[in-house]
């Protein structure tokens, strides 16, 4: 079980780092992997249909060989299902773009300059959005 995460006072800036914290959509969404389920391809929908929270996988970090034990789930639909060209397009509203470009790019943090520049949209309004008091999707500042 995850620890509550400290209410931060400090205000993102153009050059904070955020990411999808799958701890907020554990504490916040019991239906989460419902609704990572409907992001992932016809054939894997198919698939983890009878999937079991908490089934992890292992699997081998292609850089370092190192063998960890991942969500399976989280691991395919970021591996696989991410990477078809048509789960991500110019016309995905803002908030599924960038949930979906955190997918694309294995939850690496990136900064709303950062997410402007992939998705061709504002960075001011990236960082309203993802810095105002609600929460979508999961989407925060890194713990820095």
């Amino acid at each position: 079980m995850s620890t509550k995460k400290p209410f931060s006072l400090m205000k993102p800036t153009l050059d904070t780092p955020f990411h999808i914290d799958f701890d907020w959509w554990l504490e916040h969404d019991r239906d989460w992997r419902v609704y990572l389920r409907s992001l992932m391809c016809l054939e894997h929908q198919e698939v983890f249909a009878t999937w079991q929270d908490g089934d992890m996988i292992d699997w081998i970090d292609p850089e370092t060989a190192e063998v960890k034990v991942v969500d399976g789930m989280q691991h395919t639909l970021m591996s696989h299902c991410a990477l078809v060209p048509e789960f991500l397009t110019e016309r995905t509203p803002l908030v599924e773009s960038v949930f979906r470009l955190f997918l694309i790019n294995g939850n690496k943090p990136m900064t709303s300059r950062l997410l402007a520049e992939e998705l061709s949209r504002p960075e001011m309004t990236i960082l309203k959005t993802l810095a105002g008091v609600r929460v979508y999707r999961g989407l925060r500042p890194c713990d820095i």
